[in-house]
């Protein structure tokens, strides 16, 4: 039988929620009824669903299948065990049975399979369509991510001011344990502590952070988790404190089964790896780029900002979490060097098989690396890199870095590179001011269009490839045909000509370092 694979990162839903809701008229007659959590809705008639199931779903029949069992009351009894063993195994939440057209009431053996094996089984009357039961999940998945995202906005907020306000490090540490409704702390690798703040935790868990601060402080991975009843723990290495007893880590303990409380420590173990850095990293460079930070997160202007990244060149990084990995955006800044990262807002997971959100849409984590320092492919990580450019071009890197990361996730490539055109480059023949102007005339039919400008750029830079560019946008290949033959009536040109294509990747090209495509 398949391992199920890990639930996605979207919000789970309690079904307590869906029963309460008097519209559906749902009732639960069988499997444990506290704690259960859905993460999404599958319909299936097959006799054995498991190969369809990811995990975390409400499964929902409405027994055609069992019309397949002959041999009685026997035979029946033991097919419907099997089946809710199966389910069980495939790690699907719940089991949802559809009353009429096929049943009248629900099998008692079907009850009996459930309550032994511990599979909640829910019982959806004649008159609730499954889509309703669908329909509402999603609901309440959306409204949760809104809250979510809201609270991961708001907890950046205040510790981004934290870390502007005097004695950042405890200012910090206060505004996590706040978010997260917790005890935070700074513990060394011998389990010496450093500043702490929230409510004190008990034996047991200060015993368990002492160890996970010794692991991450180790050299080791660059974080680390534990539970404990009622409680979840988890432990930052932060970048340029060493290793060995005095490296120093956050240690988190949060409620147990709070997602966004790991993000939001993430976000803080950036901001203190800055904060703390300077012990290892002396000068006014650190202290230029810490400031940088801080005010960006606050907000601040870029003209007003690069004074203080300095004279130097950086890389602009765009990364994509695999659905493989669980290792925060802090892991990534430590295995990068560099504390100038954004986490970003989290985005769920794409299910198997599906097309990952376009990045330009919401870049899951950027990050500023300084030219000299090498990028290299990261586990559980998808990368885009652009070229070394100075502070003042870094609104066109980001661009590059975004464009970069669409190729590497439509090329399933580990990290994608974007290059400099070299002195010998053709567009080096033509003055920059012409080039943009001839530009703006060949694609003006598409101006107030820019999905069609951003299909364009990806569909000429991925050679025509229709699904590999449904892929790095996000969006289905038929949609994407239908868009480029959008951009071809518009145009009123040839676009398998080519010569057609070179002149428009060309004109791309040009207004890419004047404005992004899909702002």
């Amino acid at each position: 039988m398949p391992r199920p694979l890990p639930p996605p990162s979207t919000p789970p839903v309690p079904l307590a929620e869906l029963l309460a809701r008097t519209d559906l008229g749902l009732r639960q007659l069988a499997g444990p009824r506290e704690g259960v959590a859905l993460h999404w809705v599958h319909t299936s008639e097959m006799a054995d669903p498991v190969p369809y199931l990811l995990g975390g779903e409400m499964l929902l029949t409405a027994g055609v299948h069992l019309a397949e069992v002959t041999g009685g009351a026997p035979a029946l009894d033991a097919y419907l065990d099997g089946y809710a063993a199966r389910t069980v195994a495939a790690g699907a939440a719940a089991l949802g049975f559809g009353i009429a057209p096929v049943h009248e009431a629900v099998p008692p053996a079907l009850v009996a399979a459930c309550d032994r094996h511990g599979l909640p089984l829910v019982e959806v009357p004649a008159g609730t369509p499954f889509t309703a039961v669908e329909s509402a999940v999603w609901q309440a998945v959306t409204q949760a991510r809104h809250r979510e995202l809201t609270r991961l906005s708001e907890a950046q907020r205040a510790l981004a001011a934290a870390a502007a306000r005097p004695e950042p490090a405890a200012a910090v540490l206060r505004a996590l344990a706040r978010q997260v409704h917790g005890w935070t702390a700074l513990l060394t690798g011998d389990g010496a502590v450093r500043g702490a703040a929230g409510p004190p935790p008990c034996a047991a868990v200060r015993a368990a952070a002492g160890r996970l601060a010794q692991v991450v402080g180790d050299g080791g991975p660059s974080s680390a988790t534990d539970a404990l009843p009622g409680a979840s723990l988890s432990a930052y290495a932060l970048t340029g404190r060493g290793h060995g007893p005095q490296a120093l880590a956050l240690v988190v303990a949060a409620e147990a089964h709070d997602r966004p409380a790991h993000t939001i420590a993430g976000v803080a173990a950036v901001l203190l790896s800055l904060i703390t850095g300077p012990a290892t990293e002396p000068g006014p460079a650190a202290a230029g780029h810490c400031a940088a930070l801080v005010r960006l997160l606050l907000g601040g202007d870029r003209d007003e900002v690069a004074p203080l990244l300095g004279p130097q060149s950086w890389s602009v990084v765009h990364a994509e979490r695999r659905r493989d990995t669980t290792r925060p955006a802090a892991a990534l800044a430590a295995a990068l060097g560099t504390p100038l990262l954004d986490p970003g807002p989290e985005r769920p997971a794409a299910p198997q098989g599906a097309s990952p959100a376009a990045p330009d849409a919401a870049p899951a984590v950027r990050a500023l690396v300084p030219a000299e320092r090498e990028i290299t492919a990261q586990p559980g990580w998808t990368l885009g890199v652009s070229a070394p450019v100075p502070v003042a071009e870094l609104p066109a890197a980001d661009r590059h870095a975004a464009a970069a990361l669409r190729r590497a996730l439509a090329t399933r490539a580990a990290l994608v590179r974007q290059r400099s055109p070299g002195p010998h480059a053709i567009t080096s023949l033509v003055a920059p001011d012409d080039a943009r102007r001839h530009a703006r005339a060949l694609l003006a039919p598409l101006d107030g269009a820019p999905q069609l400008r951003l299909t364009l750029h990806n569909w000429l830079a991925l050679h025509g490839s229709w699904d590999r560019t449904a892929t790095a946008l996000g969006i289905h290949r038929n949609t994407v045909r239908q868009r480029v033959a959008r951009i071809a009536a518009l145009l009123d040109t040839d676009l398998d000509d080519p010569d057609v294509r070179m002149e428009l990747w060309f004109a791309l090209r040009a207004l890419d370092r004047e404005a992004p495509p899909d702002r």
